[in-house]
């Protein structure tokens, strides 16, 4: 989806008060945070949903169904589909109604937990759960900085995109190195990487904001910023996790 260029003043109609614009953006603000929040739920669900369909009561050995999501290759398709998802949605929702736009998002949320049901096979969920608070707690506060602060947050927006292609590039390559230091480097950049983008793109999505624009546009705009900030707090959750979660037995 294009993104306008960043609002100033100037640019509202002058009919519109500064306390109509202000009370505009909070409601817009928390609409992005109500989706993302919905699809967080939802990606929760389902995760902890497949795990225990996937597993037996002893929870030690794969039923037929755990066996096709994660030994067959079923699970590339598993792994593949949240992709194809969240570039449909980008490059699509233009053309898409409010709704639909919604409802693809949903289904994104959902693919994404399926994906990542794996998890719990390999961390406890103690530690997924403490993981999940510290994230939670983290991104609220960089999501609040980049929310209130006045620095102009977009000179580093292009070193963190080059910092995620760079995280992107090391994970493909230690596929095959299967190099734990690596790995470790690659969590830590991570957790930095991801952090510097929420506060970014707080700041970025709030400045989207546009006090003329039409309902279905700003709802589209909506699902837009939940969907970068969803991938945000996936993001930061999963490096940290790999820094800091437990591992079963």
């Amino acid at each position: 989806m294009a993104y306008p260029d960043r609002n100033v003043n100037a640019r509202y109609d002058a009919r519109i008060t500064a306390a109509e614009i202000d009370e505009g953006l909070r409601a817009y603000m928390l609409k992005v945070y109500n989706y993302m929040a919905i699809g967080l739920a939802v990606t929760g669900v389902v995760a902890f949903a497949a795990f225990q369909m996937a597993v037996d009561q002893t929870g030690t050995a794969l039923t037929p169904f755990g066996q096709a999501l994660y030994q067959s290759p079923l699970r590339w398709v598993v792994m593949l589909a949240p992709l194809a998802a969240v570039f449909f949605l980008s490059f699509r929702i233009e053309r898409m109604s409010v709704g639909a736009a919604q409802l693809t998002f949903w289904v994104y949320a959902a693919l994404v937990g399926l994906s990542l049901s794996s998890i719990f096979l390999v961390y406890t969920g103690t530690s997924i759960s403490q993981v999940f608070f510290v994230t939670a707690a983290a991104f609220g506060g960089l999501s609040l900085y980049g929310y209130t602060t006045r620095r102009n947050l977009s000179g580093m927006g292009s070193f963190l995109i080059m910092g995620l292609i760079g995280i992107i590039i090391a994970m493909v390559v230690n596929i095959f190195l299967q190099s734990s230091a690596l790995a470790f480097a690659v969590s830590v950049i991570g957790v930095l990487v991801f952090a510097g983008l929420t506060a970014y793109d707080t700041q970025r999505i709030k400045e989207m904001y546009f006090a003329g624009d039409d309902v279905a546009t700003a709802g589209r705009k909506a699902i837009m910023g939940a969907l970068a900030l969803y991938l945000d707090f996936i993001n930061l959750f999963l490096m940290l996790l790999q820094l800091f979660g437990q591992q079963r037995d």
